[in-house]
């Protein structure tokens, strides 16, 4: 469609909106001529005056077309929301009454001389008014160019920008070398699956691509590069979630060496310190972060990931297995309960929605009893309770009047996951999770195994390089459910923001650690003698970690879902919606791989295809 010109000459435009930025800024180009181009975002036809809100990235000025301008009747007709134009004019000055305080050009307009479509526009399926919560995230995220117009991402993709500069230029300040590490590599254990890419020239063999680049950096920890960052892309073939993204992330990747847990701690935490108060006006809990055993942080709030702005911890109610009548106490393996207080007036309908939560969690139930103002007590489980039971609530679990006591008996894993999930509802509920507030932690001491049921057999509990506390003498002696790794996750407001480890550059105590996990030694040389050999010639003690670009995003944003933070996420199930990824390939590119579609694939693609 040809450029319609609504003048008598064309005139060079130039957007003006960066000398717009603040309102004060504009009032400098009253009385003058200005060209500016961007999206109609509003048209309001009065008659004798049409006003258009014009916007860019910058925000929204209002220009401003009289009746007598000679193209006015063609204006009113041709112009439509989201149509992109040109306009040139004079910058006047708003009466008192015409004023908006809400936009940083509200005091003034730009009476249109000249106005110029470059674009049409077609109706959008959506409105970009809106935060965008209430529209169907599919919907979004097929039309995301259109979904980034709101002002909402316009602000995150910028914030996204401001942090990536912020980090980088920390690191590098600190003395950190940015390195590029390879995206075609070999498999490691790092508990997801991988993304799997064949080779064309060497038949029949694949490469995978990075689900992070542990190895590497510790190879550069041999090779003298003692402080390495990098924004890392990683890949991972595991399922999403809210705080997971499909497929592909960006860690900020980091490795020192010549560090102990604790050198690495001090070095890191101002990282998080000058990010939050820098690029935000959130404040910080406690400094210095909090170290949380990890056996505590589960005993205490059920989660490795607590949300300590409030408190609310767990309490040991074992004692009730033998001293109520109630069944699910004496058959269960465990009992741990939340004390609330001040909470009489706590509806019953509040009380079972919590029960659903936890019911939702896997846990059989929520048990509860109140003491009442009177003193008395009531609940799904007071007629369990004799006059003994309740002494010891009250003296020994300070259950004063007004305080609610929610119980959970299960075996340990499901008690911790359904408490810690009634134990966030309830800071919702109480009003005690301030998002001006960010609590940092270290959570520290982490089991280097645990034991896997299905294959009955010891696996990592977290990443495999790390080094066990007492090393190789560990090992050897101790049972591996008692070893514990120099592991951490660095914590904030319920969300894993990094895990990182003290690693093990000792070969025969990577070697021993492996077997422990089901490897033979000749498997670990095979799949690690890169490794191990790099460390036979000189390899220094280091340690690292890798806090996600996207949850920390998530938490200085208080976003909810990690889709929000990126430009064009993939959907809840994986998918490319605007892009249709993934798609099938044609047999040629499978041929030239040495591969080809399985008979059921082939013919589910065939039937696909003739489908239309």
């Amino acid at each position: 469609m040809a450029q319609r010109l609504f003048a008598l000459e064309y005139i060079f435009y130039s957007s003006i909106m960066s000398q717009r930025i603040h309102s004060t800024d504009t009032l400098e180009h009253i009385g003058k001529e200005v060209h500016v181009s961007g999206w109609i975002h509003r048209i309001r036809d009065h008659g004798q005056l049409m006003f258009i809100d014009l916007r860019d990235k910058k925000g929204i000025v209002q220009i401003v077309i009289d009746s007598e301008h000679e193209a006015f009747t063609a204006l009113s007709k041709e112009l439509g929301n989201e149509y992109v134009i040109a306009v040139s004019g004079i910058v006047l000055e708003r009466s008192k009454e015409r004023i908006n305080p809400n936009i940083t050009t509200g005091k003034v307009e730009i009476e249109a001389k000249k106005v110029e479509i470059l674009s049409t526009s077609k109706p959008l399926p959506f409105s970009i008014d809106t935060d965008g919560h209430e529209i169907d995230e599919q919907v979004r995220l097929k039309y995301r160019y259109l979904d980034l117009r709101r002002e909402r991402m316009q602000d995150m993709l910028k914030f996204r920008s401001e942090f990536i500069f912020f980090v980088r230029n920390w690191y590098q300040k600190h003395g950190f070398i940015e390195v590029e590490t390879p995206l075609l590599t070999v498999t490691s254990p790092e508990g997801a699956r991988d993304f799997i890419v064949p080779s064309r020239t060497h038949k029949g063999q694949c490469y995978v691509l990075p689900q992070a680049p542990q190895q590497f950096k510790q190879l550069l920890m041999v090779g003298g590069i003692e402080k390495y960052f990098q924004i890392a892309p990683c890949f991972r073939d595991e399922d999403p979630r809210a705080d997971r993204h499909a497929g592909a992330f960006y860690q900020i990747d980091t490795e020192m060496a010549f560090v102990t847990q604790e050198d690495f701690f001090t070095t890191m935490e101002p990282l998080f310190i000058e990010m939050v108060e820098t690029l935000t006006d959130k404040k910080i809990q406690e400094k210095p972060f909090p170290r949380i055993p990890y056996r505590t942080a589960m005993d205490e709030y059920g989660s490795d990931k607590p949300d300590l702005r409030f408190g609310l911890k767990l309490q040991n109610f074992n004692f009730l297995k033998t001293m109520t009548g109630f069944s699910v106490f004496q058959k269960a393996e465990m009992i741990r309960g939340i004390v609330v207080p001040d909470v009489p007036d706590m509806s019953r309908k509040t009380i079972d929605d919590l029960g659903v939560v936890a019911l939702n969690a896997g846990a059989k139930g929520l048990a509860w009893v109140r003491r009442k103002a009177d003193g008395s007590f009531d609940g799904s489980i007071a007629k369990f309770m004799t006059d003994e039971v309740l002494q010891i609530l009250m003296k020994e679990c300070d259950m004063r009047a007004g305080s609610l006591l929610l119980l959970v008996a299960d075996e340990p894993s499901l008690v911790y996951k359904a408490l810690n999930l009634v134990r966030l509802k309830l800071g919702d509920l109480l009003g005690m999770r301030d998002p001006k507030t960010i609590a940092f932690a270290w959570i520290v001491d982490f089991p280097m195994y645990e034991w896997d049921a299905d294959n009955q057999k010891y696996d990592f509990m977290h990443n495999p390089f790390s080094m066990p506390q007492g090393g190789l003498d560990t090992l050897e002696k101790a049972s591996p459910l008692d070893i514990v790794a120099y592991q951490y996750d660095i914590v904030a407001n319920n969300l894993e923001l990094a895990s990182g480890a003290i690693r093990n550059h000792e070969p025969e105590t990577m070697i021993k650690a492996f077997e422990i996990a089901g490897y033979t030694r000749e498997e670990v040389k095979d799949k690690f003698g890169h490794m191990l050999g790099a460390f036979e010639y000189g390899a220094p003690p280091h340690g690292g970690f890798a806090p996600g670009v996207d949850r920390v995003m998530m938490l200085l944003r208080d976003e909810a879902s990690i889709r929000e933070i990126y430009a064009f996420p993939l959907s809840s199930d994986g998918k490319d919606l605007m892009m249709g990824a993934p798609s099938a390939v044609s047999e040629k590119q499978l041929k030239d791989l040495g591969l080809e579609y399985d008979i059921r694939t082939k013919a589910m693609l065939e039937k696909k295809a003739k489908a239309g």
